[in-house]
Parts: C-alpha cells; structure tokens; sequence
C-alpha cells in the first residue's frame, strides 16, 4: 500500500481502501466506479440522498454483495475472494438500518454471540469442556459485563431483546458488534429512530468508544448534524458516483452536493446564504 507525505512526515497506510467499485443490479448501476480511502483511527462519514448507493457499498464491504468491478482492500488485503463468515474475524464489525438481532435472545446472549469468531476452540473442545474453553468462557463473560456496563444496558440484561424499546435495541447491537473486536467499524445508520436526546447520546458514546477501543468507523447516516459533528472525513455519494469528498466543512458547500439533495432551482438560494448546506434527514434506502 502506498505511504503519502504530509509536511515532511511518511502518512500510514489507509485500513480501508475502495478502488473504482461497480455494483450492478440488472440494468440500474447501483455503484459506478467509487473510490476513497479511510485512515487509521478516522471516523468517515458516508451520505448522500436515498438511493445513492450507500447500503450498497456497505453490503460490498461486508461481503454480502459481490462487486462486478473494483476491489476494496482491508490493511493492505483484497476481500474480494474472501467469504462473508471470515469478515468478523478479520476485524469488520458492523451494525444494519434495521436491526439484526435475535430477538428471543437476552441481551447478554445477543452480545455473546459477537464474540462467537474469537472462540478457537473445536467441537471436540467444547464437548469435552476442556480448560482451553473456560477460558475462552470466561474471557466472553468479562467482555460481555464490560459491553453491558459500558452502554449503560445493566438493568435490561437478562430481558429479552424483543421487550426492549428500539432504542436501547440499538445500543444492544452495538454492544455485539463491539463483542468481536473490529478494528473497522461500519454503522448503518445508528441514528435511525432515536429522539433528539438519544441521537446527542449517541454522538457522546461513538466518540467515546472510538477512543477507547482504538477503532476506524465508517458511518452512514442521514442525521447531518450528527455526521458533520463526528466525521473527520466524509464521502458523498449520489446515483452510485462519488460526487464531493472532504472534511465536513468543505463537502458541506460543494454545489454538486447542494445540487443532489435541493435539486437545480434551489442551488442560488443556496449558493447565496452563509451558512452552511442545511442537509435534511432521510428515511430508508433502495440501494
């Protein structure tokens, strides 16, 4: 991977790196040739309208759909022949729009099953119960009370996830992509449902859990405050081309962005005020 120089010292390698990704349905490009790159300990936010092609990308990243064209590259490795179970262990973390979660399960059960691709031990491991497994038990149990502990989930632990309101589902499915350590952390819009004062929270807590365990998190999100507060990076995103990239600032003012979200008779209504690009939530995606 290549190093890049800035004011004189040697850049590290990008953990995640998109090159030129095409993604078909049909007749309709749902991605038309993206590239970006995602640094080491960045938060880069992802947007765009609703069809820009972002759960789409996601989906590549997460190896549930296969590109036609382009490769994504993680700390240096090509995930394109990798299958969808290794990306876990590869540390890929990931949470979705709408939840993904078993919902019979207690909370502390659905965190346990994040940390599932750290396990080693076999079959025969874990029928004999040897001590290679209470060990690994007992390093899940810590990982769960500390997950549980951190996302203020103790008073809802042994519940049912299906009793919980959405909101506290959200931090639950946070708390198991976190299980599995990821390095890269992808979030689909975690935002999504949440009042005012649990999206406030919620920007707290990703900042938070950033710093604590070391992570890069690429977010899609159609909150715009909670994006242009959060990301160092961002990527915009309109009929599957990349259309703006840069720091929040500078993205937020770029006309091919004012363009896809207010449409062509608003841009010198825009164009004219000082502020910032008043980019509006969405609901849902089709691609």
């Amino acid at each position: 991977m290549r190093y890049g120089v800035s004011g004189g010292r040697p850049q590290p390698a990008p953990l995640l790196e998109v090159r030129n990704l095409t993604v078909r349905f049909g007749g309709v490009v749902a991605l038309d040739g993206v590239s970006f790159e995602v640094a080491p300990g960045d938060i880069c936010g992802l947007i765009g309208p609703n069809g820009a092609g972002k759960t789409t990308l996601f989906n590549c990243l997460s190896r549930l759909y296969a590109a036609h064209a382009g490769e994504v590259f993680f700390d240096g490795r090509a995930l394109g022949a990798l299958p969808q179970h290794k990306m876990a262990g590869l540390g890929i973390g990931r949470t979705f729009q709408n939840l993904a979660l078993f919902r019979s399960l207690t909370v502390r059960q659905n965190i346990a099953v994040g940390s599932t691709c750290r396990q080693r031990s076999g079959f025969l491991a874990h029928a004999l119960r040897l001590p290679s497994v209470l060990r690994e038990e007992a390093s899940q149990s810590r990982c769960v009370d500390e997950l549980v502990a951190l996302l203020q989930l103790g008073e809802v632990a042994d519940l049912p996830v299906a009793q919980l309101p959405f909101g506290t589902q959200k931090r639950v499915e946070l708390a198991r992509a976190l299980a599995a350590s990821p390095r890269l952390l992808l979030l689909d819009e975690p935002a999504c449902g949440l009042n005012h004062h649990e999206v406030d929270q919620l920007g707290t807590l990703l900042r938070d859990i950033r710093s604590r365990f070391s992570l890069t998190v690429l977010l899609v999100e159609h909150h715009m405050g909670l994006v242009m507060a959060l990301s160092d990076h961002i990527v915009a995103l309109n009929f599957g081309r990349k259309i703006a990239e840069g720091r929040p600032a500078e993205v937020q003012r770029d006309p091919e962005l004012v363009k896809a979200y207010l449409g062509e008779p608003n841009m010198e209504i825009a164009q004219r005020t000082s502020h910032p690009l008043p980019l509006g939530e969405g609901r849902g995606e089709g691609l």
